[in-house]
């Protein structure tokens, strides 16, 4: 099976530092795998400002 040069890179990176997995599963869960807040993101909603259909023209 085919497998690009950066593939196998990653591969062996990875066996030789099991670390950075363990790193970039703990980070994903900081950033993305939050419960949303459906207050914050009510607020969020309502202070949205609209913007003009060509934003550089002057008004």
């Amino acid at each position: 099976m085919y497998q690009s040069e950066f593939t196998a890179f990653m591969n062996g990176f990875l066996e030789k530092n099991p670390q950075v997995d363990t790193e970039r599963r703990e980070l994903r869960l900081t950033w993305w795998e939050r419960t949303l807040d459906l207050d914050d993101l009510r607020r969020w909603k309502a202070s949205r400002v609209p913007q003009k259909p060509y934003v550089y023209q002057p008004e």
